[in-house]
């Protein structure tokens, strides 16, 4: 099989399988009485190994194979999903995690995983054990006489909770004809007719058996349905080279097995060890019609292609602003209302290609509760993980950048930042630490949080390390507000920690955050409270590629102003501008707003006479503002945003440049540098 036109599918899918297995191991640590948790890490973990299998990745089936072992316990009520038991699981995901990952780095998906495979086993014959005791003290359930087949607590549960909904469990025993060819594909086509009509609770022998044809023409089946018995049976009839099929009414409420048809009993043999089929039960049909509500109607596309055709939309948007230009240049009634057309539908366009690229940052977040709960494992630490606006969208581009330093920041917050239980109780604070993961929407940035209530930062001593690692002086130290000193921890090597452990160390690691942030045109800042625990703030741009501006001219320049950082703009008397603080500022609306001249800032050559009154424009950034001095506003205008490329990257307040409808190039004003 030519694997490689599938390789994609298969590691997409396997990510977002090991994904929810990992998610609903954490849910079921939490409600280990959830058996329907159970049953969707038992079908995730049970695709995963039908999909390695089918790939040939063996070593992954194999693993996921004693994983379902454990699982299948679990959820038979034979192991308790204990905090042990489910560290095991957590391992071998790991491990499945690592051969995912290699498998993606072209490799063949190989692991020594001997150690996880012992340790499932291990966990496996613990089931056993207890298997074996309960057996003992307490007798398995015993269907009434003439029944071959015994429940286990999982199945009484299924059968009765399908009663009371209606359904009705019926016994199949089906015979195959005796010139039956490819016994395995007639069973398939038994239990797709039975997959439309119910539910398979049960059968004898067992799935793997049946499809290995280790049986000999007949097999047993129970089924939930809201057919009737005859119906039930008509509809198996219809496959071809089924002999026979009877059916027994299994009273659900009692769990009791009456005879229908008294004329045809059959002798089965005793029933095995038995598995039972699959993880679906009667009460999951709500969930079922959930994931066919969901499905179909999504397809994947390679992330390449979104980028070409916003390569290619790109070049569109400037081509529309040259025709913009030339139509109000040639004044064409005509050819300016079909420009006009053209930009209409050009927007909408934009809007759509935009959307495509917009993922919510879930699908990084969705990795962190697994990891602090392993952290705060090691660190013998009480660690609770609060996640909120996982739904907030952000360019895919930034999305698959922003996981590294996310996961520094957040093994900071554990290793440094919560305290142990001890230290807490001392403090007067609860034994367990509060990490909180925020991310939100402002202007056209994205802020993600990540705050802790532990001890916060020792301004002194990361100010005494600073001095002693020569990142400043001790005279310039001492003129250092509290959150510039807490920015020293962004210096390359600068680490407070007493001791560097394997976790992290404040300082190792946080000057890459920086880097990484601001090469994807961010920035992040730290701020601390003595007691009360710390928060670092990350500032992302919502999109890459084009935004909407207001375009202005400092002095024969023109610049871009991000539409998303303006609140206003205004044109001023020069007597209202007043100083306070060696700092020009204005009045507006009662709030004091200092005044910038980008004339000043950009060092451009003053060709225009100055007059009575200026033109401003009021920026934000959060809740601080500025008001910006132009000579004068363009107007409003879309633009694609490219980069200044790698040699021109420390010039200071410009995130990029754009080239207008008349060819000319504009810079753009980065407004959040401007605003300190």
């Amino acid at each position: 099989m030519d694997r490689s036109q599938y390789l994609d599918m298969f590691i997409d899918e396997s990510t977002e399988h090991l994904q929810a297995v990992n998610d609903n191991l954490l849910k079921l640590e939490n409600n280990p009485n959830d058996l329907s948790i159970v049953n969707e890490v038992f079908r995730s973990a049970h695709t995963l190994k039908g999909m390695a299998a089918t790939m040939g990745y063996d070593d992954l089936a194999s693993l996921t194979h004693h994983m379902e072992n454990v699982l299948d316990a679990i959820r038979n009520n034979k192991l308790a999903p204990e905090s042990g038991i489910l560290d095991v699981v957590f391992e071998s995901v790991d491990d499945l995690e690592a051969m995912v990952n290699d498998i993606a780095s072209g490799g063949e998906g190989k692991r020594d995983v001997t150690e996880a495979v012992r340790k499932l086993e291990a966990a496996e014959s613990g089931e056993k054990a207890i298997e074996e005791v309960s057996e003992q003290s307490m007798p398995a359930f015993e269907a009434s006489p003439g029944s071959s087949m015994a429940f286990d607590n999982f199945e009484e549960t299924v059968l009765r909770q399908s009663y009371e909904q209606g359904y009705k469990a019926y016994h199949l025993t089906i015979t195959l004809s005796k010139d039956v060819i490819l016994k395995a594909a007639r069973v398939f086509m038994v239990f797709e007719i039975l997959e439309q009509i119910g539910e398979v609770i049960k059968t004898v022998p067992s799935v793997d058996q049946l499809e290995e044809e280790k049986f000999d023409l007949s097999f047993e089946v129970v089924v939930v349905t809201k057919d009737s018995s005859e119906e039930a049976i008509a509809k198996v009839m219809k496959v071809s080279e089924v002999h026979n099929v009877d059916a027994k009414v299994i009273d659900a409420s009692t769990t009791e097995q009456q005879d229908h048809d008294e004329s045809k009993t059959s002798e089965i043999e005793q029933a095995p060890v038995v598995q039972p089929t699959q993880t679906k039960e009667a009460v999951a049909t709500s969930s079922k019609e959930e994931k066919t509500t969901q499905g179909g109607k999504t397809i994947r596309v390679n992330i390449d292609r979104l980028d070409s055709l916003m390569n290619l939309f790109e070049e569109l948007v400037i081509d529309r602003g040259r025709l913009e230009q030339i139509s109000k240049d040639l004044d064409s009634q005509e050819l300016t209302e079909t420009v006009e057309h053209m930009s209409r539908i050009s927007g909408d366009l934009q809007t759509i290609i935009l959307n495509m690229r917009m993922v919510p940052v879930e699908q990084v977040f969705n990795r962190f509760p697994r990891m602090v709960r392993g952290l705060a494992k090691d660190l013998s630490k009480k660690v609770s993980l609060e996640i909120i606006g996982a739904e907030t969208e952000l360019d895919r581009t930034v999305i698959d950048e922003i996981g590294d330093p996310l996961v520094h920041l957040l093994r900071n917050s554990i290793d440094h930042g919560v305290e142990t239980p001890e230290k807490r109780r001392a403090s007067g604070k609860g034994e367990e630490g509060s990490i909180t993961l925020r991310a939100y929407h402002s202007g056209n940035h994205v802020f993600i949080e990540v705050s802790d209530d532990g001890a916060g930062i020792n301004r002194d001593k990361v100010l005494q390390k600073a001095i002693t690692s020569g990142v400043v002086t001790e005279e310039a130290g001492q003129t250092l507000s509290d959150r510039q000193v807490y920015e020293l921890l962004f210096s390359s090597g600068l680490s407070t920690a007493d001791e560097i452990s394997d976790i992290s160390g404040r300082g190792v690691g946080l000057d890459v955050v920086k880097s990484k942030i601001e090469s994807l045109g961010g920035n992040v800042t730290v701020d601390s409270k003595p007691g009360n625990g710390t928060t670092f703030l990350i500032q992302l741009p919502l999109t890459l590629s084009i935004i909407s501006v207001m375009l202005v001219e400092v002095q024969k320049e023109i610049y871009a102003v991000p539409l998303s950082s303006i609140i206003e703009t205004a044109i001023i008397k020069k007597e209202d501008i007043m100083a306070a603080h060696n700092q020009k500022v204005i009045d507006f609306r009662g709030s004091v707003v200092p005044l910038l001249d980008l004339t000043d800032f950009f060092d451009v050559p003053r060709t225009e006479e100055d007059n009575d009154y200026v033109s401003i424009v009021i920026v934000r950034k959060g809740d601080k503002m500025a008001a910006l001095v132009v000579n004068s506003f363009i107007g409003q205008q879309e633009i694609v945003l490219k980069s200044l490329g790698n040699y021109l990257q420390s010039v200071v307040a410009i995130s990029g440049a754009t080239i207008l409808g008349n060819g000319q190039v504009a810079l753009i004003v980065d407004c959040n540098a401007l605003i300190k």
